[in-house]
């Protein structure tokens, strides 16, 4: 749970600063402003510019935020007199001043000789927020690896051909975080850039296991000793990557696919479906020191690597139409955090900021602000303010968006 108490008065505004506080806007300020000037002094002067203030800049950020609520194409409809035009926030900034400030935007103008790493633009934002997000929250023991949900809000998704799909999709980087999965809260984000050529690149992400250890391990590094249970889809568990966990005081469950996840070390005889026709329920077991990996059968089969739960120990899967299915703990345990995960996917992913900007460390960076949106309404959620107030996801959203623009009306939309 939270860190520390906020009062019943805390705002919208209180909780998103715990991760996004004013230093960072103000460097934000400061930033833009010299690439403004950087720009000038190589491509010609702009009469039109003028130095953004912290104010400017939170209202700026407030625009975009409001794009994640009413899910228009373009953040500059606001200004339109189509139907995703908003009057009451359109008169803070004029639009032209909202496309200047979009045009020099930065939040590092300057590379340093050092720089190698191709988010050099984006990570000490990132950096900060990291460290956001280890200070407000202590996660609950169990936690998931996994990529979010961030592409397109469900309805784009239900109405767009297959290949309009596969065209929004190609992005250049993979955003893989590590989240508690009683609360939704997000602890760690890692972001995967699409570096080099093809073969080392993110279009081989999913067929080289060594990436995705990598990634596990990078979401992993503050996990140590705390007795985490972390759980795993098919492509980063492994019995190496686990047993490197566990030295590390991190027990591990995960799918097992023959397909996607690296097999080495284990026992081919359970990677084999048996010949003879099996009842749903029935599993097998092999172990090797605390590592149990276990073959499940439930209308085809299901395997499990895991040191954090007993094989022996039982548990049941609940089906609306089967009823009860008897299966080990741990394939129970995996089930219900992962099936919390795809509930607060489903809850959450509808409000990523819908603007899509062509920079990679722009794309980046608004997605972690909607990270950070979501995760300041989890510890709402969990303080004395939600007694008060009782916001939806989506007033939140919209209170934040008013107390950025520093609109007066406190009352809460329906």
């Amino acid at each position: 749970g939270p860190t520390r108490k906020m009062p019943p008065t805390a705002s919208a505004m209180d909780f998103f600063q715990l991760f996004v506080p004013d230093n960072v806007l103000k460097n934000m300020v400061v930033q833009t402003n010299m690439y403004a000037k950087k720009y000038q002094e190589r491509f010609g002067s702009d009469d039109a510019w003028i130095d953004v203030t912290l104010t400017e800049m939170k209202a700026f950020l407030g625009y975009m935020i409001s794009t994640s609520i009413h899910h228009c194409e373009s953040v500059l409809s606001i200004w339109s007199s189509g139907f995703y035009s908003n009057k009451s926030i359109a008169l803070i900034m004029t639009q032209s001043r909202f496309e200047k400030i979009l045009k020099y935007f930065h939040i590092v103008a300057f590379r340093s000789s050092q720089t190698t790493h191709g988010l050099y633009k984006i990570q000490p934002f990132l950096d900060s927020l990291q460290n956001g997000f280890d200070s407000a929250f202590r996660p609950s023991q169990a936690q998931v690896l996994h990529e979010p949900l961030i592409d397109e809000d469900p309805v784009f998704i239900a109405t767009c051909t297959e290949r309009e799909l596969r065209k929004r999709k190609k992005r250049k980087f993979s955003l893989w975080v590590r989240q508690c999965s009683s609360t939704g809260f997000i602890c760690q984000i890692y972001v995967h850039l699409k570096e080099g050529s093809a073969a080392d690149g993110l279009d081989a992400l999913k067929n080289k296991p060594q990436l995705h250890s990598m990634v596990a391990k990078s979401l992993c590094q503050n996990a140590s000793g705390k007795n985490y249970i972390i759980f795993t889809g098919p492509s980063i568990t492994s019995l190496n990557l686990f047993e490197e966990f566990e030295k590390q005081g991190i027990y591990c469950c995960g799918l097992l696919s023959t397909r996607k996840s690296d097999c080495t070390g284990l026992p081919p005889s359970m990677l084999n479906n048996s010949e003879t026709p099996q009842s749903r329920g029935q599993y097998r077991i092999r172990m090797k020191g605390n590592m149990s990996l276990i073959c499940w059968y439930n209308k085809g089969h299901f395997r499990f690597l895991t040191n954090a739960y007993s094989p022996v120990q039982q548990g049941v899967i609940i089906k609306r139409k089967s009823g009860e299915i008897p299966c080990p703990l741990a394939v129970e345990a995996f089930a219900a955090h992962l099936s919390y995960i795809c509930k607060y996917d489903d809850k959450y992913s509808k409000y990523f900021i819908s603007h899509k900007p062509n920079k990679t460390w722009q794309q980046v960076f608004w997605f972690a602000i909607s990270i950070a949106i979501n995760n300041a309404y989890i510890l709402y959620k969990m303080s004395e303010a939600y007694h008060v107030t009782r916001y939806s996801r989506a007033q939140f959203g919209e209170r934040l968006v008013k107390e950025l623009l520093g609109l007066e009306d406190t009352s809460p939309s329906h």
